[in-house]
């Protein structure tokens, strides 16, 4: 059987959301930002990219760290979570109003990411939010509270009772985007570390 832990980190990224294991080169420091609002406008029309690296998910003591590939194409996207030599592979696939999670020959069907995750751990996650967060920006609601470092780049986001932090900010051509994504809420000791991304845009 399937523990709950197993299926958290099954279920919770494409929720978040990829394909390949060949390095990208490292994207530089991002660099000063003089103006977030035309940063936060870019980051909006960013609707097409691929996303590589790992993230490290901790629930309640337990840790997992898989390799992450997301592919997302306007609303829709793909997301492949892997072991290493490939175990534990899981392929998630989602359009506005149908999500799919395929695991070890299971596939478990929703209307959304969240009633997924409800239904397979009885647990709520915001992961429509981490569409927004994954690329540094606030979700649409409810408000949030912003933080920025002296380089005028966002360094943190509180929203919804979860903490995103932004430590590695790197440069691709006219866009910065996370290279380090730390996202976390204090109840249930949950934490989702996002470490190595690369990103590649449209």
């Amino acid at each position: 059987m399937v523990s709950s832990f197993t299926r958290l980190v099954s279920c919770a990224f494409a929720l978040f959301f990829l394909y390949g294991c060949t390095l990208a080169p490292l994207a530089p420091p991002a660099v000063s930002n003089p103006n977030w609002a035309k940063l936060k406008s870019d980051l909006e029309k960013l609707s097409t990219w691929e996303l590589r690296g790992r993230v490290n998910v901790r629930y309640e003591g337990e840790s997992y760290t898989p390799r992450i590939n997301w592919q997302q194409e306007r609303d829709d996207y793909a997301i492949r979570l892997w072991g290493t030599f490939n175990a534990g592979n899981t392929l998630i696939t989602g359009k506005p109003g149908s999500v799919t999670l395929e695991t070890d020959g299971r596939v478990s069907n929703a209307r959304t990411p969240e009633k997924l995750i409800l239904r397979e751990l009885g647990y709520e996650l915001p992961v429509s939010s981490l569409n927004y967060w994954i690329k540094g920006l606030p979700a649409p609601r409810p408000r949030a509270q912003l933080t920025f470092d002296e380089f005028n780049h966002l360094a943190q986001i509180e929203q919804d009772g979860w903490l995103i932090n932004y430590p590695d900010p790197r440069q691709y051509a006219n866009i910065s985007l996370p290279r380090r994504i730390e996202v976390s809420r204090g109840e249930k000791d949950i934490r989702l570390v996002f470490v190595g991304l690369n990103w590649t845009l449209d």
